[in-house]
């Protein structure tokens, strides 16, 4: 039989290979299950104090390494060294927040409806619902298994992380920080392909994935069939929403930034620019911004936009540049490669694009690279049933002065965050994140919200012995 290996390769230089492992079979992730849920009853008799030790000195631990764990990030995904330093900042924080959390209650005392003459109490209590299975994406290789990982671990459970080919080294990177911090086997690294990830999926209590929508809806079915808790964050098709009287040259520079920042390798990144009225002064100040951003090597401090992960999300990009253009619309920026040749790196230039059928696939479908869309519509109305009307429903933007306008569209656009004078990129780790029609399916992640999430509630009632006569 002929192991399967795994490789991750740097996108600014591929013939650099960042890590190459052997495939877990489905059977050595069965076994890995197995050995976690024996580490998972240790761990959980840890106690809160036990585990918000552990967490705190994984958050420290990875304080100390920031450099060398930014430097990967730059090396393994083309994050733009200034994004993977605040990636491992963000990191370091979940760790601090959900370290906290360990001593979040874990229930709650109701009145009892007994006899007077039979006290006792009714109360729930939350417990950890076994190993936790997370399958995550390359895009954010330590931030998102962090946010998983790090609530999944401080409610009580095992952990297994199946992490993106693309981005094995910081998966095992993320194992790193915990190493002699937990029971041995409560967390595991499984490098592979969708084989190795459905026997994960399978193999786990409560199932957390990140990724594409037709891969995160495979997922859902899995779990679901299974009976298993889960949450698939998937795709997203966002919009920001411009009004007459939004600053021109600030709201420029923002959604340039989050259209194009990390080559638009995000699922909260802007791909489509809905102006409400003339768009024609707006449309001058967004080239003007996406033209000034830094495009180049991800390892320049000052570079935004690097390459992207790899020669087929450079191809699709271009084929859905080739695509606009052959229907009808314009080229504003890019469509082209970038400052090296192919051979050199997987780069391509932002692509700005105006005069798209909102109804063209271009403008409905997620390309997940550098390329957004200007929409031009004549009021609130059209912008919101133009956001609306895709299947994505993510997070949105909208930018303005006008009170009453901003909250009438926070109210009626149809994603799972709103972001008023905000880019629609950002996460803030303590709130609920997730979104709405297919870009999310199961509960929210994140916050408070995970520790339910990766928890069960069960309701116990104690009734005192009756009274002698």
């Amino acid at each position: 039989m002929v192991t399967e290996m795994i490789r991750s390769r740097s996108p600014q230089c591929p013939g650099d290979v960042v890590a190459e492992r052997a495939a877990v079979s489905p059977d050595e992730v069965r076994a890995l299950a197995a050995r976690s849920r024996t580490a998972q009853a240790g761990w959980c008799r840890e106690g809160p104090a036990g585990r918000a030790s552990a967490l705190r000195a994984a958050a420290d631990r990875l304080r100390e390494r920031a450099d060398a764990v930014a430097d990967l990030i730059v090396r393994e995904v083309g994050k733009p060294a200034g994004e993977a330093r605040a990636e491992v900042d963000r990191g370091a924080a979940i760790l601090d927040y959900y370290a906290q959390a360990c001593y979040a209650a874990t229930g709650d005392v109701l009145a009892p409806s007994l006899p007077a003459h039979q006290p006792g109490l009714l109360f729930t209590e939350r417990r950890p619902r076994g190993v936790a299975g997370l399958v995550t994406p390359w895009n954010f290789p330590l931030a998102i298994p962090l946010w998983k990982a790090a609530p999944a671990l401080a409610t009580g459970n095992a952990v297994l992380l199946k992490p993106s080919p693309e981005a094995l080294a910081c998966g095992e990177a993320v194992a790193g920080l915990f190493e002699g911090l937990l029971p041995s086997g409560l967390l595991h690294v499984v490098p592979g392909g969708p084989a190795t990830g459905q026997a994960v999926v399978e193999a786990s209590d409560v199932v957390s994935f990140t990724g594409s929508a037709a891969v995160g809806a495979q997922v859902a079915v899995a779990a679901a069939r299974a009976g298993l808790p889960v949450q698939a964050e998937m795709g997203g098709q966002n919009a920001a929403v411009v009004l007459p009287d939004a600053d021109l040259g600030q709201t420029a520079a923002l959604l340039a930034n989050a259209a194009m920042g990390y080559a638009g390798q995000k699922c909260t990144a802007t791909r489509r620019i809905v102006v409400v009225g003339d768009a024609r002064e707006f449309t001058e100040a967004l080239v003007a911004a996406v033209t000034s951003l830094r495009f180049g090597d991800p390892a320049e401090t000052s570079v935004v936009a690097g390459p992207v992960i790899d020669a087929a999300a450079r191809e699709r990009v271009l084929d859905a540049a080739g695509a606009a253009r052959a229907s009808g619309a314009r080229l504003l920026t890019g469509g082209t490669g970038g400052p090296t040749a192919a051979d050199d790196g997987y780069y391509v230039a932002p692509v700005l694009i105006d005069g798209l059928d909102p109804a063209h696939p271009v403008a409905r479908e997620e390309t997940f690279g550098p390329l957004a869309a200007i929409l031009s519509v004549p009021d609130l109305a059209g912008a919101v049933d133009l956001v609306n009307d895709v299947r994505y429903g993510l997070v949105t933007s909208v930018h303005g002065h006008d009170v009453g306008a901003l909250l009438d569209a926070a109210r009626r656009i149809d994603t799972g965050l709103i972001r008023v004078n905000a880019p629609t990129t950002g996460v803030d780790f303590h709130a609920p994140f997730g979104g709405e029609k297919a870009s999310s399916y199961g509960p929210r992640e994140q916050g408070t919200a995970a520790l339910h999430f990766y928890t069960s509630v069960r309701t116990v009632t104690f009734a005192a012995p009756p009274r002698p006569h």
